[in-house]
């Protein structure tokens, strides 16, 4: 046997003894060894896509869907590079993925020759670990060294208190395919009995108590861990929960969907200073929600490793692994002054919604109310998940993500995808027309490759419409060619360019019916940027007005 075959060979088993169950694979010569072996391994589910950059955020999506790592295979050159923007996300939003890169042996480096690029630490500081595996070569000791090392990699990017990416770098030297011969110098064999190396991990840590004090709040934001856990010992204290969409809070007696327009209302955060508050995940969506939280007189950040925990105010003043909030004794008037408020602001936001036809904010809200129990829905980083903030109710029964690690709009379509790949029931993803175009290829999928059942809700409004309710919307002359960036793409052609049935949704009363169906999917929605700045600001007059007629 070639060492390049015995290498991926081993290298495929031994993470399948890990666990592993999924692998994306984008095409190429110099990985043949990687996609062979992954193809004739019937343990995992094989994802191929022609766009590396597509690829690597389908495996984004179905790591962060199942929260295992998703190994990830491409040739050499700049096709690791484009897997960069996905590393990224992953690493700031703790996704674990394991980048196989197939790389040109040493001797072929800094020559001029072809595909060759410097990929040693290629992603720098955006993957938790890496290894250069070096060539396999044909002698005793290299089935311990590969198969050890595989353990480390999946053990490191699971975590599990830092879940991330991790990176091997796999020099092959040819020939590159098998040659018939299954001979070897040692077994390739792993252990019988699973993984070479056995990971334990430790019992957590003894949580930090809190003094019992009924004005307290919990707020939840994004990659939130042991989040139910917390819903409910703040529902026993008699605190509010403040939680982002993605967050997966937002539902019982005790959410404040409408926190974004409260701690927005002077008069309101003033007089709602709490003792302490609780956050976990990373809460970045809502500007009067990230001021509000300088002023509080105790933050404690849950963070289940303490070499890195969010803290983008910093106004931390403790960094716990776990924390006990105990139940206060007390009457209930802190949790029904912001329950007050709430009601109020959300009758005054759906009156404005309900009033003005069919809007982004609208669309979102009537969304979420829609899909089915057991639905996910997977948001786009800019406009749809502020939308599904500021417009959504409470709600139990729908799992919400989000690329908001780095927040960016890339890689959206493929994300939603691999999450819908890995969710047991109907799937829905909510974007706008930028990010729709910039990930286009993710529709792209070939006649052998496994199909979600994913419905895209585009909502077109022609350009950037973030950049409508930003300070830039002022500087008429540049605004609508360097910020506004309008296109005039037919989206009905993109669609059918793929072949991906497509629906137009010009009324509200339209969505449900157009929802409706089965496989991959488009549903387009056509907005005006300018009505819809202001709408959103009607839509914030009035929850303040509610709010200062509430307290």
């Amino acid at each position: 046997m070639n060492p390049a075959t015995a290498l991926a060979t081993v290298l495929v088993d031994e993470l399948v003894r890990c666990g592993l169950t999924e692998v994306v694979l984008a095409p190429g010569s110099r990985s043949a060894p990687l996609a062979l072996a992954a193809h004739a391994d019937s343990r995992v589910r094989l994802h191929v896509r022609i766009d590396e950059r597509s690829a690597a955020f389908l495996a984004l999506g179905l790591a962060r869907r199942t929260g295992q790592p998703v190994a990830l295979m491409c040739t050499s050159g700049t096709a690791a590079a484009n897997f960069h923007p996905a590393v990224v996300e992953a690493h700031e939003s703790g996704v674990p993925l394991l980048l196989l890169t197939a790389d040109r042996p040493p001797e072929l480096r800094d020559t001029g020759a072809s595909q060759t690029i410097d990929q040693i630490k290629m992603y720098g500081t955006a993957v938790r670990w890496f290894s250069e595996v070096g060539v396999p070569e044909d002698r005793p000791g290299q089935v311990a060294y590969w198969r050890s090392l595989v353990c480390r990699a999946y053990q490191r990017s699971l975590g599990p208190a830092d879940p991330g990416p991790v990176h091997l770098n796999l020099a092959f030297r040819e020939p590159l395919v098998p040659d018939g011969d299954a001979s070897w110098c040692e077994s390739l064999d792993g252990d019988a009995n699973g993984p070479w190396v056995r990971a334990r991990v430790a019992p957590p840590a003894s949580a930090l108590h809190l003094p019992p004090t009924r004005k307290g709040v919990l707020v939840v934001g994004d990659g939130a861990a042991n989040m139910r856990r917390y819903v409910a010992a703040a529902g026993m204290a008699g605190w509010p929960v403040l939680s982002e969409p993605n967050g997966g809070a937002r539902y019982g007696d005790h959410a404040v969907s409408t926190y974004h327009f409260l701690l927005g209302t002077p008069e309101f955060a003033d007089r709602h200073r709490p003792d302490v508050v609780v956050t976990l995940g990373r809460p970045g969506l809502s500007r009067p929600l990230l001021n509000w939280l300088r002023y509080a007189e105790e933050h404690i950040v849950v963070a289940p490793d303490l070499t890195r925990w969010p803290d983008p105010t910093r106004s931390a003043t403790q960094v716990a692994q776990a924390v006990e909030i105990p139940v206060a004794a007390g009457d209930d008037e802190w949790l029904r002054s912001w329950r007050r408020a709430d009601a109020a602001a959300r009758v005054a936001i759906d009156e404005v919604l309900d009033a003005g036809g069919l809007s982004e904010p609208r669309l979102a809200r009537d969304l979420a109310d829609q899909l089915p129990n057991g639905a996910l829905l997977f948001s786009g980083s800019s406009m749809p998940i502020r939308d599904l903030d500021q417009a959504m109710r409470p709600r139990r029964g729908l799992r919400i993500l989000s690329n908001r690690g780095a927040a960016g709009i890339d890689g959206v379509v493929s994300s939603a995808m691999g999450a819908a790949l890995a969710h047991n029931g109907p799937s829905y993803a909510l974007m706008g027309d930028l990010t729709f175009l910039h990930d286009q290829n993710g529709l792209i999928l070939g006649p052998r490759e496994p199909r979600p059942d994913l419905c895209l809700v585009v909502v077109n409004n022609d350009g950037g419409g973030i950049f409508s309710l930003l300070p830039q919307a002022a500087l008429r002359d540049p605004f609508e060619r360097v910020f506004g960036t309008s296109h005039g793409v037919d989206l009905a052609h993109v669609a059918a360019s793929t072949g991906t049935p497509y629906t137009f949704v010009g009324e509200a009363e339209q969505l449900p019916k157009a929802l409706r169906g089965e496989g991959v999917r488009i549903v387009e929605v056509h907005t005006d940027r300018e009505p819809n700045a202001v709408l959103h600001a009607v839509m914030r007059d009035a929850a303040h007005a509610a709010i200062r007629g509430a307290l």
